[in-house]
């Protein structure tokens, strides 16, 4: 990080983030990238407590959707370690972070069945759980989303872009994971939409035993939901401090927000 990126008056860090058993998400000077010899992510560490939502922001091409796919498991880090819990998982594919680590990842795009209806994409959802905890955990999700009652038997093809995000979160909830990673969930929605689909992530704070990573352009909005932030910039880390510190940063807004502190 070069001294000039420096927030003007860095804040201590969280007690929480200093504690290794407190951590949900930990990664360690991770490099990553798709090419031979070309790194996306050049020593990137960050750190997730239990229960905060933390997001990672920055220009398009900085590495965010990369980090996120190394911590869920798509892409495999050339150097680096990644924890989950406590437990190391750097070289654990996405599938088994799913199913045995606690891992709910929703991506940008294509994140629902569209020929399949609001029910089976929470089946799908479920599907290591059995019958009864499937049927049971439906019901607690229709309760905090009341639209996937609503669009039960509807294929998720003919739901709103907003309908659908929430649909994409309802089931990454369904085993009930530890950790969930978002990648881009305002991505392609109206203003209006935008704001149903945070008020759906806030939720979860409130109702949901889950740390949240989330990578979003809507710097703003995610700073206002969010506890802390990471900013990157050419695959490291740019910038890091609480969301409402980032938010009314100088820096912040000068470099990536393009106005003035309020």
């Amino acid at each position: 990080m070069t001294p000039e990126l420096w927030p003007q008056t860095p804040q201590a860090v969280p007690s929480a983030l200093q504690r290794t058993d407190s951590l949900a998400i930990q990664v360690d000077n991770v490099v990553a990238g798709y090419a031979v010899e070309v790194d996306i992510l050049r020593g990137i560490s960050l750190k997730v407590a239990r229960g905060e939502i933390v997001c990672i922001l920055g220009p398009n091409g900085c590495g965010k959707s990369t980090l996120l796919k190394t911590v869920a498991g798509f892409l495999k880090p050339r150097s680096g370690v990644v924890r989950i819990a406590g437990s190391e998982v750097t070289n654990v594919p996405a599938h088994r972070k799913v199913r045995h680590c606690g891992v709910g990842f929703v991506p940008q795009t294509e994140n629902v069945f569209g020929a399949l209806t609001t029910w089976e994409n929470l089946a799908l959802g479920g599907q290591f759980c059995t019958k009864v905890a499937c049927a049971e955990r439906m019901e607690q999700l229709c309760d905090i989303y009341p639209v996937l009652r609503r669009k039960m038997t509807a294929p998720a093809s003919s739901l709103s872009g907003g309908e659908r995000q929430i649909l994409s979160l309802a089931r990454a909830l369904m085993p009930r994971p530890q950790v969930l990673l978002l990648d881009e969930p305002s991505a392609g929605l109206s203003p209006k939409t935008l704001g149903e689909v945070f008020d759906a992530i806030s939720r979860i704070r409130e109702t949901e035993q889950v740390s949240v990573l989330m990578v979003e352009q809507n710097a703003m909005e995610a700073l206002r939901m969010s506890d802390r932030a990471y900013v990157l910039s050419m695959g490291t880390v740019a910038l890091e401090n609480s969301a409402s510190y980032l938010l009314n940063s100088s820096e912040m807004r000068e470099l990536y927000l393009g106005g003035r502190p309020h």
